[in-house]
């Protein structure tokens, strides 16, 4: 009998244990569940902090290439501009050095009436260029008589002129030419002292 007092004893004992380790479980189910929504609620904070970052971020982006954007079409817009108001430039550039030939071949003094019908026909010639040159917004740089200015006049040359007075342009030896606003190529000048 008191084998069977000790096994009963045993029996309420391991008993006692497997329902205090159940409470304990159940306990700690209660706390995990307590927790639980507060430990959710720290990782869904974190995950909305993490999400509204990286909104912030793609918002910055967007703003920098729309911004980007803007500043190329602008540009795009300016240079299409340039090349509307400059688009003589290159021919014209490349038409000066004839033009300086038709100058110097028109200072030739006629000897006899073939030279100057020829002569003449230079003028004409000339002439003509230079009108198809204004009507596309080019036009000669004035030189002699006006005050130095570096931005329209190359001096290559200076002189002791007391009549002109300092600083003027006296002699020209190469026009120089202007499209619109831009200077294609300054006069070069003799300058008084």
């Amino acid at each position: 009998m008191q084998e069977e007092q000790k096994e009963q004893l045993q029996s309420e004992e391991e008993m006692n244990e497997s329902g205090v380790e159940a409470v304990e479980e159940h306990a700690e189910s209660n706390e995990e569940h307590a927790k639980g929504p507060e430990g959710d609620s720290e990782d869904q904070a974190k995950k909305i902090e993490e999400l509204e970052a990286k909104l912030q971020e793609y918002e910055n982006r967007y703003l920098r290439l729309l911004a980007d954007f803007d500043n190329f079409r602008r540009r795009v817009k300016l240079d299409k501009e340039a090349d509307k108001k400059y688009r003589a430039q290159h021919l014209i550039t490349n038409l000066l050095p004839a033009l300086d030939n038709f100058e110097r071949a028109m200072q030739i003094e006629p000897d006899n009436e073939q030279t100057r019908a020829l002569l003449d026909g230079v003028n004409m010639v000339y002439k003509s260029i230079i009108e198809a040159l204004k009507s596309e917004g080019a036009e000669q740089i004035e030189a002699v008589g006006k005050e130095f200015d570096p931005n329209l006049h190359q001096a290559v040359m200076q002189t002791e002129d007391d009549e002109a007075g300092e600083n003027i342009v006296v002699e020209e030896f190469q026009k120089g030419y202007m499209l619109k606003d831009r200077v294609i190529r300054p006069a070069m000048v003799k300058v008084s002292k």
